[in-house]
């Protein structure tokens, strides 16, 4: 029954991770600026997450210098309000099918930049180390094939568009004939997942400075919703476009703030504690495939034969890269509590990007 009920969590996460980017996709296909979009889902975050962190934390919180909060403020910019203002614009130039695909790669990317950082060691000898390149390998390999080829598309299984409105890049899940809209979608995806990436590792050090978890994201997403707003005052000064013309707008607005801020939140926390980081992480995948469904239902989308290959290229190297890092803990015996504690986190602060 226990089981049951986990793989259950594990399957609404990754339905409520796949909602993200349907209704995030059928928004921008309504119209809606993808700056404000950010802006208004950070801002609601923020209203979302400031009480519970008052409460929770007004007593415990350790004190907050002026340069620990200017670094968090930097690792805002970068891995929150750059990512999902890049991330939005390579969706709205692409489909929520290439999204998911790419977020397979993040387990890779992150990997390359802890090397780099001199976080990460590859012992090329070893099976661990083999199995890491590999994975690196395919990922990278996944990429260029999602913005090379095309190919064929897949007959959609709904031809009624529950929530698509088509757009000048897509229409009915489309890609736009002009194939350089959708390599520079895919580029962009690409750099949105080194970003992320480099904010999961930067925060890392931080966090060794100030172990508030809590106030750490909160603060994040307040810093992220300042910069937003800035960035959507920039790119869109027709205040009519600020707008909520629409339901669907309102309702990915809500969904993405408290939906997948609050609720995946605790629920990812509670699956990493009772299966550990592995377990969730193996279930990555199911995003994909749960995404190509909805996308065909509610959008009609035509899912193109280049983002199944590469999705499944990329999969293959997220569990190369999972498999390498499960074998380097058990050759080293790092202790499994103390990697389950750090994987809960950073795959709680994947919430409240994403993608």
């Amino acid at each position: 029954m226990d089981n049951i009920k986990l793989y259950l969590t594990v399957f609404i996460i990754r339905a409520q991770y796949s909602g993200l980017q349907i209704l995030s996709k059928a928004t921008f296909d309504g119209g809606m600026s993808t700056a404000v979009f950010v802006f208004y889902r950070q801002a609601l975050a923020t209203i979302f997450l400031a009480p519970i962190t008052f409460f929770l934390e007004r007593k415990t919180a350790p004190p907050l210098q002026f340069k620990i909060c200017f670094k968090m403020f930097l690792l805002a910019l970068v891995g929150i309000t750059l990512t999902m203002n890049i991330h939005t614009v390579a969706l709205d130039y692409t489909t929520p099918t290439l999204s998911s695909a790419a977020s397979n790669s993040i387990p890779a990317i992150t990997f390359i930049l802890s090397v780099i950082l001199g976080m990460e060691s590859i012992k090329l000898r070893k099976q661990s180390g083999i199995a890491k390149i590999t994975g690196v390998a395919l990922s990278l390999a996944g990429v260029v094939m999602i913005a090379c080829y095309i190919g064929p598309y897949i007959k959609s299984l709904n031809h009624h568009h529950l929530l698509g409105h088509g757009n000048n890049h897509s229409i009915g899940g489309h890609v736009n004939s002009n194939k350089k809209i959708w390599v520079l979608g895919t580029s962009l995806m690409t750099i949105g997942n080194i970003t992320w990436s480099l904010w999961l590792v930067l925060q890392g050090p931080l966090l060794k400075q100030y172990p508030s978890k809590l106030i750490f994201t909160a603060l994040q997403c307040f810093f992220s919703t300042i910069q937003s707003f800035c960035i959507a005052l920039v790119m869109e000064r027709d205040f009519s476009k600020w707008k909520l013309s629409s339901e669907i707008s309102l309702v990915s607005i809500v969904y993405c703030g408290i939906i997948v801020t609050g609720v995946s939140f605790y629920l990812q926390s509670w699956c990493v504690e009772k299966k550990g980081p592995v377990f969730f992480a193996m279930s990555t995948p199911l995003t994909l495939l749960i995404t190509i469904t909805f996308s065909s239902l509610f959008l009609g989308e035509l899912v193109n034969l280049g983002s199944v290959l590469g999705g499944v290229i990329m999969i293959g190297g997220l569990y190369s890269v999972l498999w390498g890092q499960c074998k380097e803990m058990k050759d080293s015996r790092i202790p499994v509590a103390e990697e389950t504690k750090t994987a809960c986190f950073n795959e709680t602060q994947m919430v409240n990007s994403q993608n």
